[in-house]
Parts: C-alpha cells; sequence; structure tokens
C-alpha cells in the first residue's frame, strides 16, 4: 500500500462535530419539504430513540387551513434551562401547557420553522445526531437509518453470505458498491455524512465506511472518545491496546480517540468487509465507556441508552 496520504484511507481529516452539524442541516431541509406539502388537520411528531413515550421531550407540528404551521416543543423533564433555551431563540409559551412552547410559521416559508425545530432537537432536547430522531411517520424520508429492534448485530447475525469478489476500477465504483452490499447486510440504507462516508449508529457509537481515493482499500473506523485530555497518557493507553490488539488499530488525533480495520479492496470480499464491520462494532461499542472513563473524555451518545439487540 502507498504511503501518499492522497492514496490510503485515514481517519486524520474526519470531524464529528462537522459531520453531524452538516447532518442537521440535511435534516432541516427534509423537514421543510414534509411541512410544506401537509394536508390541513395532519400533524407530525419527532421525539429521540433514547427516550420514547408520550412523556418524552419531542417537537409537534399541525398543519391548519391556510397552510398554517405551528410547532409545539415540549421540555418534559429537561428542566428550567430548556424553557429559557426555547423562549430565548424566539419560541413562546403554550397558553393551558405547561412545559409546552410554541412557534409558528407557513408552508410557504416552511425552511424558518424546520431549522428553528431542528435547533430545538439539537440544542434544547440534546439530540446529538438526526440518527437518533423518531418521528411518528415519514421516517425513511426523514431520518433514513434503522427504526427500532433494527440493530447491527441483529442484521449481521441473519445476513446471507456472498462470495464473488467486488472489483471497482474507481473510488466511486468501490463507493457504490460499498452502499449497495451494506444495504444488503443490514436490510436498510446507512447515512452518509458530508465528507462522504457511510454511517450507521450502533449502540453507543458511529460507525463509518469509507473507500480509499484509489480504490485499494476500505476503511471502516469508529470515534471512541473525544475531548480526551492528556495525550501522553493517551498515547500510553493506546499503545498498550494496540500491542494486544489483533484485528483493529486505535489512533488518537487532536483530542479524539479512533478505532479502524482495514480491508483490501482489489477485489473487495463482501465476507472481509462484513467481517470488518462486525469486529469494529463490536470493540466499539463496547469498549467506549471504559476508555473514556479512563482518558477522561466522553463517548459519542454519552448519557444515552439503547435497547439492546
Amino acid at each position: 500500500m502507498s504511503d501518499d496520504p492522497r492514496l490510503t484511507s485515514d481517519v486524520s481529516d474526519f470531524d464529528f462535530d462537522r459531520s453531524a452539524q452538516e447532518s442537521w442541516r440535511r435534516f432541516g431541509e427534509r423537514l421543510a419539504e414534509v411541512l410544506s406539502v401537509m394536508d390541513a388537520g395532519a400533524t407530525l411528531a419527532i421525539g429521540s430513540l433514547a427516550e420514547a413515550g408520550e412523556g418524552a421531550p419531542h417537537v409537534r407540528f399541525h398543519c391548519a387551513d391556510g397552510g398554517a404551521l405551528t410547532a409545539h416543543a415540549t421540555t418534559a423533564g429537561l428542566g428550567d434551562e430548556a424553557g429559557a433555551a426555547l423562549a430565548a431563540s424566539g419560541w413562546t409559551p403554550a397558553p393551558k401547557e405547561a412545559g409546552t412552547w410554541t412557534r409558528r410559521g407557513t408552508q410557504e416559508e416552511a425552511e424558518e420553522l424546520a431549522m428553528a425545530a431542528s435547533d430545538a432537537l439539537r440544542d434544547v432536547h440534546g439530540v446529538q445526531h438526526p440518527a437518533l430522531l423518531a418521528p411518528d411517520q415519514l421516517a425513511d424520508i426523514l431520518t433514513p437509518a434503522p427504526t427500532e429492534g433494527q440493530r447491527a448485530g441483529q442484521a449481521l447475525a441473519h445476513e446471507p453470505q456472498r462470495t464473488e469478489p467486488i472489483l471497482a476500477a474507481s473510488a466511486e465504483e468501490l463507493d457504490a458498491a460499498l452502499q449497495r452490499e451494506l444495504t444488503l447486510m443490514l436490510g436498510f440504507e446507512p447515512l452518509r455524512d458530508d465528507a462522504g462516508d457511510l454511517a450507521l449508529r450502533v449502540g453507543s457509537t458511529m460507525v463509518l465506511v469509507r473507500a480509499a481515493p484509489d480504490a485499494q482499500e476500505v476503511l471502516v473506523f469508529s470515534p471512541l472518545v473525544h475531548d480526551v485530555e492528556g495525550r501522553s497518557r493517551a498515547m500510553e493507553v493506546l499503545s498498550d491496546l494496540n500491542t494486544d490488539s489483533r484485528w483493529v488499530r486505535f489512533q488518537l488525533i487532536r483530542d479524539r480517540v479512533y478505532v479502524s480495520m482495514s480491508v483490501p479492496a482489489d477485489p473487495l470480499i463482501p465476507a472481509h468487509l462484513h467481517r470488518a464491520f462486525q469486529v469494529v462494532s463490536l470493540v466499539s461499542d463496547s469498549i467506549d465507556d471504559a476508555l473514556a472513563q479512563k482518558l477522561r473524555g466522553r463517548t459519542t451518545f454519552e448519557g444515552e441508552e439503547q435497547d439492546p439487540a
């Protein structure tokens, strides 16, 4: 494999915060499109996979005659600071509905209301990525991600084993093949971030898949710990992990720790891709909490719980 950084697949240019920000922007655009075509009398509620139930924080939309839209944001269980944050961003208390804030708009200018709701879900309700949202309808349009009960472990346990090698003449062909293969493997289409990587929530981590620019390699990786304190201590810990690890590699890039696994792609053997995805998923989801505690950092979806597969 070439040492030229332009020809190899690496995680050094991956920025989770930038990726999440771009994903929220795209979610706001999709939401605006949905709101602009809602029928009179229709409603749409969007909450979080981490907190289910009617009492959980969510944003609810209602379309009235003439294209008038109203958004209701609840602050159940979030404390007074949540209401203050909504008020500061232009929401007003709903009359006779304690813990509910409203904002109005029209279908002709749905973008402003959609972005306000997106900001509320992210900044007030604390949903870190649109992949964690749970709309009560149109989930395939708003958040093209696994539904509750569809977990990578379940999909991997039941996916058919394919043996035909995948031959790709370019990075574009390899990337398209990866999307098809992951969709077949998981049973649903993975997300795609602003860097072009394919992404999937696995437990408390996000696993990403990237085709190398020269189509010679596929990188499966996951950001494990963010905001690491003390690079020297982190390097010592990761050095020990790399010594004991057979398949994966741990890296410290700026203040984040990543785990990655490389898969040869000339040709790409589907079974090897499946195995790498499974290994990185299991390692990342099982080690991130302990590693974050040891390095005094935080996990990607800190404080959120997901039902076991």
